[in-house]
This record gives C-alpha cells, sequence and structure tokens, in this order.
C-alpha cells in the first residue's frame, strides 16, 4: 500500500505546479468615453416620448405590426435562439449536479475449461457461464475550483445576449412596418396632388377649347393643356408600381398575405406627423440599445469562458459510486449475497499537456478582446447612428417646411397667371409654366414631409425605441 501513496505523493507537487502555470490574463474593459450631449440635439428639450416619433395613431400601422408581432418569420427565428440558449445554460447548470444513470445486463461466457488444468478437465470449470447484472451509477464533480461555475455563467450571459438580440430583430420590423406605412401614405398624399394637377390641367384645357372656339386663341393652347393633363396622369400610373413594391416588402416582414396587407393599408391615414425630436443622451444609449446590451452581454459571456479556461489548470475531483445486483442464476438475482458496490474518489489534472490548456487560455483572451472590441464597436455605432438621426430630422424639417412654403407659393402664382390669362393680360405659355411649376412642388412638398417623418422613424430606431404596450412579448419562457 505504501507505493500508491508515493506515487501520489510524488505527483501531488507536479499536479501543483501544473496549476500554477500560466494564469489568466488581465484584460481591462472600460466603458466607452461619451460626450455629454449629441451635437445636434434639438435646441429645446421636448417632452414628447419615443413613441411620438412612431405613426401609432395610423389604423394600418398598429394592425400590422401586431400581425407581425404574432407571425413574422424574423421573430420566430429569434425566439428560437433565445430557446437555444436557455437549453444551453440548462445543460451548463445540470453539469454541476450529480449524474445517475441505470443499466441491465445479460452476459454469456463460453471457455475452454482445459486451460484450468487437472480442475477443468474434471468438470469443476464451467465451460459456460451467465451474468444477470443491474447497476445504478451516479457520479459527481464537486466543482471546487469553480470551472463548471463559469460556463454555467457564460451559458447564462449567452441568454441575455440572445434576448437583446431578438428585442432588435423587433425594433427593425417595427421600424422597416412604420417606413413602409409611412411610404404608403406619402403616395396617397403624391396621388392626391396629381389628381388636383390633373384636374387643373383639365380645366385649363376646357378654358383654351372655349377660346379657341371664340376664335381668340390657337388650338395649339388647348393642346398643350391636354398634354399636360396626360403627363399628370402617367406620373399617377406610375405610383402603383411602388404600391406594388411596398405591399411585397410588408409581405415579407409581415407573414400575411397581400390581400390582409392592402386591406390594412386601403383604410384612410392619419396626416404625418411632426412630432418633435425627444432631447436624449448619449449615455441612455448604453441602456436603451438592443445591440449595446447584446454585446454587452457577449462580453460577459466571453469573460466567463477565460475564467473556465483558466480553471481548466486546477485538477478536478469526481465522486461516483456504483451499487448493483450480480448474480449467476435469475433465481438468485435478489439475493443479499447478490448485491455488489464501488465507491471511487478520483482526482485527475494536467501534468504534462505539452500547452493544451495555455492555449486554451490564450484562445478564451482572443476571444474576450475581441467581444470587448465589438462591444466598443456597438457603443460607437449606436453613437453615429442617433448624432446622424437627429441631424436628419431638423434637416428633413427645414426641408419640409421650405417645400410647403414653395407648393404654397407657386400654387398661388398659378392662380394669378390663370386669372391674368382670364384678363387677357398674360400668355397662354405663362399659366402653362406657372401650373407645371405648382404641380411638381405639390409632390415635392409631399415627399419632403414623407422623408421627414421617415427620419424620425429612425431617431426612434437610434435611440433604443421602446416596445408597444399592446405588444405581445416575444419571450414566452
Amino acid at each position: 500500500m505504501r507505493r500508491p501513496a508515493l506515487l501520489s505523493a510524488a505527483l501531488l507537487p507536479l499536479m501543483l505546479a501544473a496549476c500554477m502555470a500560466q494564469p489568466a490574463p488581465d484584460i481591462a474593459t472600460p466603458t466607452p468615453d461619451l460626450p455629454d450631449a449629441f451635437a445636434f440635439r434639438p435646441e429645446t428639450a421636448a417632452k414628447t416620448g419615443l413613441s411620438a416619433l412612431m405613426p401609432m395613431d395610423d389604423p394600418a400601422y398598429r394592425a400590422l405590426s401586431q400581425a407581425a408581432l404574432a407571425d413574422a418569420p424574423s421573430l420566430a427565428e429569434a425566439a428560437a435562439r433565445i430557446e437555444a440558449a436557455r437549453a444551453g445554460a440548462r445543460r451548463a447548470g445540470a453539469e454541476r449536479l450529480p449524474n445517475i444513470t441505470a443499466d441491465g445486463s445479460v452476459r454469456q461466457n463460453r471457455i475452454n475449461p482445459a486451460q484450468f488444468g487437472p480442475a477443468g478437465q474434471q468438470g469443476l470449470i464451467p465451460s459456460e457461464q451467465t451474468f444477470y447484472g443491474a447497476n445504478i451509477t451516479a457520479s459527481w464533480d464537486p466543482d471546487i475550483f469553480g470551472q463548471l461555475k463559469a460556463q454555467e455563467r457564460a451559458a447564462i450571459a449567452r441568454i441575455d445576449a440572445a434576448s437583446a438580440q431578438a428585442h432588435g430583430v423587433r425594433l427593425a420590423l417595427l421600424s422597416e412596418i412604420a417606413a413602409s406605412v409611412i411610404d404608403w401614405r406619402v403616395l396617397d398624399a403624391r396621388a392626391a396632388e396629381i389628381n388636383t394637377d390633373v384636374a387643373a390641367a383639365e380645366q385649363l384645357a376646357a378654358l383654351a377649347k372655349v377660346r379657341e372656339d371664340a376664335g381668340i386663341a390657337p388650338g395649339f393652347d388647348r393642346v398643350r393643356a391636354e398634354a399636360t393633363a396626360s403627363s399628370s396622369k402617367v406620373r399617377l400610373a406610375a405610383l402603383d408600381s411602388e404600391r406594388a413594391r411596398l405591399i411585397g416588402r410588408l409581405v415579407t416582414l409581415t407573414g400575411q398575405d397581400g390581400a390582409s396587407v392592402r386591406a390594412a393599408l386601403a383604410g384612410s391615414g392619419t396626416p404625418l406627423a411632426m412630432a418633435d425630436a425627444p432631447a436624449a443622451l448619449p449615455s441612455d444609449l448604453l441602456a436603451n440599445r438592443p445591440d449595446i446590451a447584446a454585446a454587452a452581454a457577449n462580453l460577459a459571456a466571453s469573460d466567463a469562458d477565460l475564467a473556465a479556461a483558466a480553471r481548466a489548470r486546477f485538477p478536478r475531483i469526481t465522486l461516483s459510486g456504483v451499487i448493483g445486483l450480480l448474480a449467476f442464476d435469475p433465481d438468485d438475482f435478489f439475493d443479499s449475497d447478490s448485491l455488489v458496490g464501488t465507491l471511487t474518489a478520483a482526482v485527475a489534472g494536467p501534468l504534462l499537456d505539452f500547452g493544451r490548456v495555455g492555449a486554451g487560455i490564450d484562445a478564451a483572451a482572443a476571444d474576450k478582446r475581441a467581444a470587448f472590441a465589438a462591444y466598443r464597436a456597438a457603443v460607437f455605432q449606436a453613437l453615429g447612428d442617433a448624432e446622424a438621426a437627429y441631424g436628419v430630422v431638423a434637416a428633413a424639417d427645414r426641408e419640409a417646411q421650405l417645400a410647403v412654403d414653395e407648393h404654397g407659393k407657386l400654387t398661388r402664382a398659378a392662380s394669378l397667371a390663370e386669372a391674368r390669362y382670364r384678363a387677357g393680360l398674360a400668355s397662354f405659355l405663362e399659366v402653362l409654366e406657372a401650373r407645371r411649376a405648382a404641380d411638381a412642388s405639390g409632390e415635392r412638398a409631399a415627399a419632403a414631409m414623407g422623408r421627414a417623418s421617415r427620419a424620425r422613424v429612425v431617431l426612434w430606431q437610434a435611440l433604443g425605441g421602446e416596445v408597444m404596450a399592446s405588444a405581445a412579448p416575444l419571450d414566452q419562457g
């Protein structure tokens, strides 16, 4: 019995030396420095909430967003990833608990009795033996050095990452639906402006026809007015292709059929909103943006992975036991003499691994550095998105205001030119040019209002958005 004890005593210092080799590197992960305020922040602090930036009052947006939150394929995929992460965490937690298995067996052996000499030749050794066995085996790693606990911590952090990524998918989905609904309302506004243009051109053509019949104007004036009306009708027909693309886009986003999408969009919508951009702080992005939350969770998971890799240097202690029944005859299976058992305590650790553990630590450290770089990239991506979104909102508002003012002035100029033409104080060409300018400005104003509304949706997403109160939670577990 002395030799195993001496061998263990000799191996113990070597195993301890392996434990002390190559500790985990200390990798700093400071929170990135952010400015105190956004460069393009609003001059006056608006008290509106983020939800005011979205077309919440539009019935089409409400219907399509609720349908998407229930059936969208992208959200179903994100929910499945959360379930996969949860399963991984349950598995990691189960690894810290005892593992108990049961087995049963029947084994038959045939031997040559002659190999046992005279005893076998005299029939004292049977040539065939049948073994009947049943065992319950239990094993447990008490995880004294915390490797399994670190692995469980990494798995739990990946649940947070998957949940944050799913929330980001939700926000992107709602933003795309809102932008598509806004584009549809812009098409409605453009169509209304073009119909007004057609009516004005047809009225102008009728006036030119009256003057032509009276012999005070050439027929060319009527033809030009009719051509202007036809040009407006061509622009009106071109809007149908844009509507078809929007319907196809919403079918993809919501998982609904084209008829359902078209029915949701068919109702009258609310006028395009121009809500004030709410003031926010750059530090708010760290709490609101799902991509930053996902990157932070991945960083925490990589930190736990590094801890687990470093703890692989330590020995693992395994406790195991077997209790069972072993008999040579089925009738003797439950006799007390058939009861057998084994209890084992084992210690295993690195001795000469030729750099395997060290390579694992280096790989985990590199993964943590990469995760920290990804976290910093997410932070500055969010900062850049918010800065740009604030600036685009301000620029789009100025453009929309100027476009609306321009449309008002050109419409008034067209009315004055037509009045002068009726009074014989202006040529038909002047009226026609004034009408064309007014017609084009109406579409520009509608498009500019749409860009301003779309910019608000981008700002909503850049600031982290918010979940609608009526939305069913994606995470049901």
